[in-house]
């Protein structure tokens, strides 16, 4: 009886902690959170697995995932809402300055990127290490900084930002692995001249909440980096390496009945690119 009192007791401090990790954040990003998670369930079915230890909550965070649609960052909101964290994202200045949208996520806390304006790369570097490092919410990042070119949709070789960020900031990374969110809108174009570059978007995206894709999303045990020196030569790749390879380990699971090819077809999206991280005897 009295094991059974401490341990619902313990349990009720967790939750009480978890929901204050949450509600934390500003009203107006937790109204946008969940608004998405309602439009998410409108396309498909969400599933999360994984969670993120209660030692790491309300304190600095790396969130990094695969990037594989144009639909998945809201499919990454939704489960990031599900297990009770609401994480930021680094956004250019042109979207923070747009109209009514702008204002909103100003004040829901991002983080700005501005390129084109005299700011050196170092400097923006250095401005979003230290951000990071004094935020009590996670940020979330994909290190391939593009959605996947490759065939089988595996991650791309990406880019070392986000492991020299975590390096810089001294923060823990959580690695993010998603799958099925590729298939509730197309890829589309790189940039949108007219009608007809929005019609493949729009007829894929109307079709989704028929068609139930399901959305997978499993949050990762944290990617050791405490053996990395950051002040040694080739340790940001080191650490993008380890970071990558824990995501499409991940990936795994989630596509075990289609480790090549996607079995979705999207004609929209390029295949030009070939993934190093793809597991061997994949494809």
């Amino acid at each position: 009886m009295l094991l059974s009192m401490v341990a619902l007791r313990k349990n009720n401090h967790e939750r009480t902690r978890r929901s204050a990790s949450y509600h934390d954040t500003p009203a107006v990003w937790r109204t946008m959170l969940a608004i998405d998670e309602r439009v998410v369930d409108v396309m498909g079915s969400l599933s999360v697995t994984g969670d993120i230890d209660d030692d790491l909550r309300g304190k600095p965070l790396l969130i990094a995932a695969n990037h594989i649609g144009v639909f998945d960052a809201l499919v990454l909101m939704a489960a990031c809402r599900r297990i009770g964290i609401a994480p930021r994202f680094m956004l250019a200045g042109g979207l923070l300055d747009a109209p009514v949208l702008g204002s909103a996520l100003r004040r829901s806390g991002h983080l700005r990127v501005d390129r084109g304006t005299g700011t050196t790369a170092i400097e923006q570097f250095t401005h979003a290490t230290e951000a990071l490092r004094a935020s009590t919410v996670p940020l979330l990042v994909y290190p391939e900084g593009r959605i996947s070119h490759d065939p089988g949709l595996w991650p791309e070789r990406g880019k070392t930002g986000a492991a020299r960020l975590a390096l810089a900031a001294g923060v823990p990374v959580i690695p993010v692995s998603q799958w099925g969110a590729h298939e509730a809108v197309y890829w589309g174009t790189e940039t949108v001249s007219g009608l007809s570059d929005i019609l493949p978007l729009a007829r894929s995206g109307l079709t989704s909440p028929v068609r139930r894709p399901r959305f997978q999303v499993h949050f990762g045990e944290p990617v050791d980096l405490s053996d990395l020196d950051p002040g040694t030569p080739g340790t940001p790749w080191r650490a993008h390496k380890r970071i990558m390879r824990t995501i499409t380990d991940g990936l795994i699971d989630l596509r075990r009945d289609e480790p090549d090819e996607p079995r979705f077809h999207d004609p929209t999206r390029p295949t030009d690119a070939t993934s190093p991280w793809r597991p061997k005897g994949e494809g």
